[in-house]
Formats: structure tokens, C-alpha cells, sequence
């Protein structure tokens, strides 16, 4: 499977099938589906498009069994062989009630995985990690790390923590907007929830933010080295950064008042795809 440079994420509900085939069309090699979609769900967009790998982004272990995953794997992989990527994760400990022991949940949902009776094969899976346990489990046992709502300095640190023959999947979060209190405004109100959530905050501590830069929707430091904002050319090297931080493959999600964002698409291509 190669994922090439520049996809798409964006939340089951904001993206419709037609929408991919506009993602697929501008050079996009990824649509990345989040809030916790089923393998069912990813169907339509595979059936709509040729030849764009769709991954989930993620589908949360605690709501769903590894051999059923499993066999709606199989499934898709039968149907669209090469374009389906399993991206799994424990999410935020405030989303889910049955909540604990992520490390070894996410280690038994692997091993369901590769129990089943059609297993995923671990070059055919990812998993979400932003700490150093859950980065080392992921490069162990799957391609690699898909790690959400982080800066470039995170791609460096989980670089040099997973070594060179892992793969490296940021998604990055991004408002085309040339005014930047602006577009300051628009990814405070997306960095709301994440800003709220433990396990989001405790990764961003670590990598040196304050309570004062978490405080009050976050400050202006923290706002622009997570969501990169500005016109497309500001974007772009502020992905050009989580590249040089030895990055992979960037997932894009842009954040706009109209869903498809297809206009972010379209200006976003014309800046990062050659």
C-alpha cells in the first residue's frame, strides 16, 4: 500500500462520497475518516473512487470487537484490494465510560486482529499514538503511528522514538484564512474539545506547553504551532515542517463553516500537490 504525501481527514458526516471522487480528482492519495467510523461505512467511498486508499481515522477499540473488524476487513480488501488502511485507537478517556488501561487494550485488540479468522495483516493497519508506549506498541505491531491534534516538534519526537522503517502519519489541522486573528478564532472553537480532554493535554505538557498556554482556549503560541492556518502557501510550510520532521504521509483537516470543505480542497491542492 502507498499512502503517498497528502490526504484528506476528515469527521464521518462532513465528507460525502461524491466529495471524495472532488479529493481524489486534485492528487490526494488519502481520505482519512474520523469520529470513529465502521469498516461499513468506508464502503461508499471506496465504491466511488478508483483509486484513493481510504483509511479509518480512527475506529475507537473500546466500541467495536477485533473478529467482527476483522471480517469487514476481509470484506473491503476482497472488494477494493490495496485501498484500505485500519486505523484504530483508544480515543480520549472523556469520550468513553469503560475507559482504562489503554496500553493494553489497544495490545488485545491486536491480538484480536491477528486471531481472527481472516487476520489483518499487520501492513494493513495503523494505530493512534502520541506517547512514547503507545508510539513503541504501534510501530511493533502494525505499519506504524497516526498521531492526532500535535506539532511539527511531536513528528520529530515520535520520529526519533519509532525509528527510520515506521510510518508517520500526522493529521494536522488546518483554516484557509488569510486574517490571523481570524483564523485564531475558527481553530479555537475546533481546539475546544481536544483542549478538554486529559490525554490530548498531557501530550501537550510534555512537549512543554504551560496550563497558561492550555488556559482560555488556548494561547496564541500553542493555537499556531498545532492548527496551521493562513492562505495556502502559509500552510503548506507549516506541513512542509512535520515533512522535515520526518513525517510520511499528512492528513489534512480543514476547518470551515461549509462541509465538504471543497474550496479548502481545491486551494490546499494547488498549494501541496505538485
Amino acid at each position: 500500500m502507498h499512502l503517498g504525501r497528502i490526504g484528506i481527514w476528515q469527521r464521518r458526516g462532513e465528507v460525502s462520497a461524491e466529495a471524495a471522487q472532488e479529493i481524489e480528482a486534485l492528487g490526494y492519495s488519502a481520505l482519512w475518516l474520523g469520529r470513529s467510523p465502521t469498516p461499513a461505512e468506508v464502503w461508499p467511498f471506496l465504491e466511488q473512487t478508483d483509486t484513493l486508499i481510504v483509511a479509518t481515522g480512527i475506529l475507537n477499540v473500546w466500541r467495536h470487537e477485533p473478529a467482527d473488524v476483522a471480517a469487514r476487513h476481509a470484506e473491503l480488501t476482497d472488494a477494493f484490494p490495496g485501498r484500505f488502511l485500519l486505523g484504530i485507537g483508544v480515543g480520549h478517556p472523556e469520550a468513553t465510560s469503560a475507559y482504562e488501561k489503554p496500553l493494553a487494550k489497544m495490545r488485545a485488540f491486536f491480538d484480536g486482529l491477528d486471531a481472527a479468522e481472516r487476520p489483518v495483516p499487520r501492513e494493513q493497519r495503523v494505530g493512534a499514538a502520541l506517547g512514547p508506549k503507545m508510539l513503541d506498541l504501534a510501530t511493533e505491531r502494525s505499519l506504524g503511528a497516526h498521531p492526532y491534534f500535535v506539532t511539527a516538534e511531536h513528528t520529530r519526537f515520535a520520529r526519533e522514538r519509532m525509528g527510520s522503517g515506521a510510518l508517520l502519519t500526522p493529521e494536522v489541522a488546518v483554516v484557509v484564512e488569510p486574517d490571523a486573528e481570524t483564523a485564531r478564532a475558527k481553530a479555537r472553537e475546533y481546539a475546544a474539545l481536544y483542549l478538554a480532554a486529559s490525554n490530548y493535554v498531557r501530550n501537550l505538557k510534555r512537549l512543554g506547553f504551560t496550563d497558561g498556554d492550555i488556559a482560555d482556549g488556548g494561547s496564541d503560541k500553542l493555537i499556531d504551532a498545532v492548527i496551521a492556518h493562513g492562505p495556502p502557501e502559509a500552510i503548506a510550510e507549516a506541513v512542509a515542517a512535520h515533512f522535515d520532521a520526518g513525517a510520511d504521509h499528512v492528513c489534512l483537516q480543514p476547518i470551515s463553516d461549509d462541509y465538504p470543505p471543497v474550496d479548502d480542497y481545491r486551494s490546499l491542492a494547488r498549494a501541496l500537490i505538485e
